[in-house]
């Protein structure tokens, strides 16, 4: 019985981006915003692989003691609560804000689910757009 996990619930493995070309290849795929963060999503169209992330924050937000903070928040949301909902076979980037620093542990997993759970709104192609001149 020692050593064994307690947790009833499944895990789900998330996989990690690594290298700058994965996460440039991300940024051409939809953008999703929220107030604390922007999630870019990219569907890499492998349905069997598992979905990866990786997390950006900027200089801005702080000396590196805050930014590391900031990325730890981050990844402990998405272990705990927002994991299960990635869908196989994409890949996602979370763009800190600084009020991931602030904001509570629970609104922070919260609006995380959330966001990468929408769907993109689906948009009209740019032929059927028409202006009015």
């Amino acid at each position: 019985m020692a050593g064994e996990l307690t947790n009833e619930r499944s895990q789900k493995t998330v996989g990690r981006l690594k290298s700058r070309p994965q996460f440039l290849a991300v940024r051409q795929g939809e953008k999703r915003k929220g107030s604390l963060f922007l999630i870019e999503v990219l569907d890499r169209k492998l349905t069997d692989a598992e979905p990866r992330v990786g997390f950006t924050v900027t200089k801005k937000h702080g000396n590196a003691v805050e930014r590391n903070r900031i990325r730890r928040r981050l990844k402990e949301a998405v272990r705990l609560h927002a994991g299960f909902a990635m869908q196989p076979g994409h890949d996602y980037v979370v763009v800190a804000r600084r009020d991931v620093l602030t904001a509570p542990f629970e609104k922070l997993a919260s609006e995380l689910a959330q966001r990468i759970e929408t769907r993109p709104k689906p948009r009209r192609p740019e032929t059927d757009r028409s202006r009015k001149v």
